[in-house]
């Protein structure tokens, strides 16, 4: 049987920090950014546990700007 895994894709530029994903996603796949900014001076979002994502995509969803694409890959 193959595993499902997650991928997750944000546009760094386009967040603003809005920790809402944050708080949404089940497995604490992301986490705001502590030492870097974009260029709109926001701490953005990134996939800070890589590998533990399922693809529930309850990030993107939240996301009050559409800034995060999720993937399922298929791991055989």
């Amino acid at each position: 049987m193959a595993k499902i895994r997650g991928a997750v894709v944000i546009d760094r530029e386009r967040c603003k920090g809005c920790n809402l994903c944050v708080v949404a996603c089940p497995l604490d796949v992301l986490a705001l950014s502590t030492k870097e900014v974009n260029r709109k001076g926001y701490n953005f979002a990134y996939e800070a546990r890589d590998g533990v994502c399922t693809g529930c995509t309850s990030c993107a969803l939240v996301c009050p700007d559409g800034c995060i694409s999720v993937y399922r890959i298929k791991e055989e």
